[in-house]
């Protein structure tokens, strides 16, 4: 019988699929086969018209151009795949690169490229004098004009979406996504609106020392918890697991995991560490943390001197801000306590309060961007606008980092006349309706 793959094992398969360049493309090369064989039985049916027959020579010419045409656009496509990198590593931030392998229209491309040419080179062995596919060949004409439109497709999304701020755009989007739907779902856990206490459940935590603690085995960045597994191991065994470290926390092997409270049987150190998905990187999946991440790094590389385009990072900033207000408008408790079915808690995990949400989208791009009174005056808008909207609670930690970029500007502008200017709030950083400080 063979080992059980881990809850961890099955979501680092689940990210290499999706971050796979080879893997769809490798189903169009299977499934252009299998339409080939298919296309072959059709002919032999007498099914197409007399207006859809070649002759030998002129199938044999028209499926060996496919098959050439097809190898030169797969060319095409990975060239321009190797300059997307260059281009995001070099001027955007080599985070984004994890999202950009997703895609899931640069997937279809070559698929739909790698199924036309197994399509026509599949074709090609069953021409003989007295046998063509005519059937097939119109067929792979067919397939031809479809990966023209979609590598147009592809050429113009590429072109579009390659700016910064539309990247900016998508990361914030998905940023959000994660947060209103990922994190609601362990807020949920305790709709009373005090994370540590679950509706309904038992409010009292295990006082004394951990009986038990689970070590990684490996080195890597926490990328998800399976909670409904953690909360289902705990009430096995009667505990509750303290998870020690943050999604997205780099973790050496051998570090404190998971604490173990309490308990009936000590439960299995494997099993824990398997609910737990270590990897290279950072992902989004459960971590609206690392779509700030992205943001910052594209605007203070736009802020860096061999760049230098603070009009870039203001519009960056315009999506950090819209991030902020979905991150805001929601209580952060900073630690969440999970139940099992009868109410007893079970999973305590840390998650982000909002001060370290906001120091995360703010204290770089404020340090990079110190000196640029774009940056100062675009800033200064985002937090008054957070105070605007957010609730009285979510303000101490924005009127702190107002005061940081007021001594900033002090310390960066010397001048009267310059310091005025860099303190006033604009949305558009320079030229727009600028509110007096």
């Amino acid at each position: 019988m063979g080992v059980p793959m881990s809850w961890a094992a099955r979501f680092r398969l689940r990210q290499y699929i999706k971050a796979s360049l080879w893997i769809v493309p490798m189903f169009g090369l299977v499934l252009g086969v299998l339409l080939a064989e298919l296309a072959l039985a059709a002919d032999r049916t007498d099914w197409p018209p007399s207006g859809w027959h070649y002759s030998a020579t002129t199938a044999g010419d028209v499926l060996t151009a496919i098959v050439g045409a097809m190898v030169a656009l797969l060319g095409f496509v990975v060239t321009i795949g190797v300059l997307v990198v260059q281009q995001a590593t070099g001027t955007l931030s080599p985070r984004y690169m994890r999202l950009w392998y997703r895609d899931r229209l640069q997937k279809a491309v070559l698929a739909t490229f790698t199924g036309t040419f197994a399509f026509a080179f599949s074709l090609l062995r069953s021409i003989e004098s007295d046998s063509v596919p005519d059937l097939g060949v119109t067929l792979a004409g067919v397939a031809v004009a479809v990966s023209l439109v979609l590598l147009l497709i592809y050429l113009n999304r590429f072109t579009h979406s390659l700016r910064p701020v539309a990247i900016a755009e998508l990361v914030a989007r998905m940023g959000e996504h994660v947060f209103t739907t990922g994190a609601a779902a362990i807020r949920g856990a305790a709709p009373r609106g005090d994370a540590t206490v679950p509706a309904g459940g038992d409010a009292t935590l295990p006082s004394d020392g951990p009986v038990m603690l689970i070590r990684t085995g490996q080195s890597g960045a926490i990328q998800a918890f399976s909670t409904a597994g953690l909360v289902a191991e705990a009430a096995r065994h009667d505990c509750v697991f303290v998870v020690t470290r943050l999604i997205g926390d780099f973790v050496p092997a051998g570090t404190v995991l998971v604490e173990v409270h309490g308990g009936t049987s000590a439960p299995d150190p494997d099993r824990v560490t398997g609910l737990v998905a270590l990897g290279a990187e950072r992902t989004i999946e459960q971590d609206p943390a690392f779509a700030l991440r992205i943001l910052v790094d594209i605007a203070i590389r736009a802020l860096s001197p061999a760049v230098n385009d603070p009009t870039t990072a203001v519009q960056v900033v315009n999506h950090v801000e819209s991030l902020l207000h979905a991150v805001g408008s929601a209580r952060l408790p900073g630690r969440y306590v999970l139940a099992d079915r009868d109410g007893h808690s079970r999973l305590v995990l840390p998650g982000r309060d909002w001060e370290n949400y906001l120091r995360l989208a703010v204290c770089e791009i404020r340090d990079y961007g110190a000196s640029s009174v774009q940056i100062c005056r675009r800033l200064r808008a985002m937090l008054e606008g957070l105070l605007d909207t957010l609730p009285p609670s979510q303000h101490p930690a924005v009127r702190a980092e107002l005061s940081l970029l007021q001594a900033s500007i002090e310390r960066e502008f010397p001048d009267a006349a310059r310091r005025a200017i860099a303190q006033g709030a604009d949305r558009q950083g320079i030229g727009g309706q600028v509110r007096p400080p």
